[in-house]
């Protein structure tokens, strides 16, 4: 019998309508037990790790993420897989911290939530919950099927990195533009094993610290220098996500192009990723990006936002030489990006 720890750290899967305030409120988890009979009947051992007060993920910070990867260091020999209950607006946030926060991860740390509370009739919770709860459990000759950070919702398991919640009001919150599946549930669980990451060697390690003197900065048709200025002028700055258009292309503006130097020179990283959200950065494929190449701005290929923001304060985390932490943010960590090279 597996043996799974869930952690249950709040979100729309744990709320209930207060006939007071007429606004969804946050309960424990003993509630959410209370409508999912089915976990008892799943032939698995599980116990609970819940946050008091449960936390709205609006509210998720860098912290918690530290949080919860302790809270998985600590238990790490003792659970088979870990399924975090979590609300689903910042979930690819989580997922994507956590997978680089959690190094050589040999068992899977599954998120999952929904869109209806657990105690609405038509609720989308059950089946996330139950179906993440099996993929957590499921063993084969002796091997966890998934090692890595994942989210599953609306029968879809997707890696936690490439992962990406684009509606606010389908079932079907998430997907990863970029990447295929992990599995895929319907009667049977289709499990993807070509594109899942393999069983590391090495002992997990956990990393925990995490650099948030960072900023983004998402160009558009009119920016003006004075929003440039103000956004890239923040005390402390160390690292920048660049949104672009297309493959990376930007306003080639002189004052633009200068106010990027700058910061760069100041020893900033940044970061070019494309607002789009399939498709990856091409430095210098167009003249518009080349000036981008040309002053120091690295590439982010096809990083998630969330990839993207949560890498960078991971690698700024680490203290190493700038040369080697953008090295490092341009290379494929936890299959959070697909390299991609232009000849000079």
């Amino acid at each position: 019998m597996s043996k799974i720890l869930i952690i249950y750290t709040g979100g729309t899967v744990g709320m209930i309508f207060d006939e007071k305030t007429k606004a969804l409120r946050p309960i424990g988890f003993n509630e959410i037990r209370n409508n999912l009979p089915e976990l008892y009947r799943m032939g698995i051992d599980f116990y609970v790790y819940a946050f008091n007060p449960p936390i709205d993920s609006s509210d998720m910070q860098p912290d918690i993420w530290v949080e919860l990867a302790s809270i998985i260091e600590d238990r790490y020999d003792r659970y088979d897989g870990f399924v975090i209950l979590h609300g689903s607006d910042t979930m690819s946030f989580t997922a994507s911290a956590l997978s680089f926060m959690l190094e050589n991860l040999s068992k899977p740390v599954i998120l999952t939530g929904s869109q209806l509370p657990i105690g609405k009739i038509r609720t989308d919770a059950k089946e996330n919950i139950i179906t993440a709860m099996e993929i957590a459990a499921t063993r084969q000759n002796g091997h966890v099927m998934v090692p890595e950070v994942c989210i599953y919702f609306d029968f879809s398991l997707f890696r936690g990195n490439r992962s990406k919640k684009y509606n606010a009001e389908k079932f079907e919150a998430f997907y990863s533009m970029n990447y295929p599946p992990l599995a895929e549930a319907g009667i049977d669980i289709k499990y993807k094993h070509q594109f899942m990451l393999s069983h590391p060697t090495a002992p997990l390690k956990v990393h925990k610290n995490m650099d948030d003197n960072v900023t983004v900065l998402k160009v558009f048709p009119g920016i003006t220098r004075k929003a440039v200025e103000g956004i890239l002028s923040v005390p402390g700055l160390k690292g920048v996500i660049l949104e672009t258009f297309g493959n990376g292309n930007a306003n080639t503006q002189p004052w633009f192009i200068d106010s990027l130097r700058k910061v760069i020179e100041q020893g900033a990283i940044v970061v070019d990723i494309t607002q789009c959200d399939g498709g990856s950065v091409e430095l210098g494929r167009y003249e518009t990006s080349q000036y981008l190449k040309e002053i120091g701005v690295i590439s982010g290929h096809d990083m998630t936002f969330e990839a993207a923001i949560t890498k960078l304060m991971f690698v700024l985390g680490q203290e190493l030489p700038l040369e080697e932490a953008k090295k490092m943010i341009e290379t494929p960590l936890r299959g959070e990006l697909t390299p991609i090279i232009i000849a000079d």
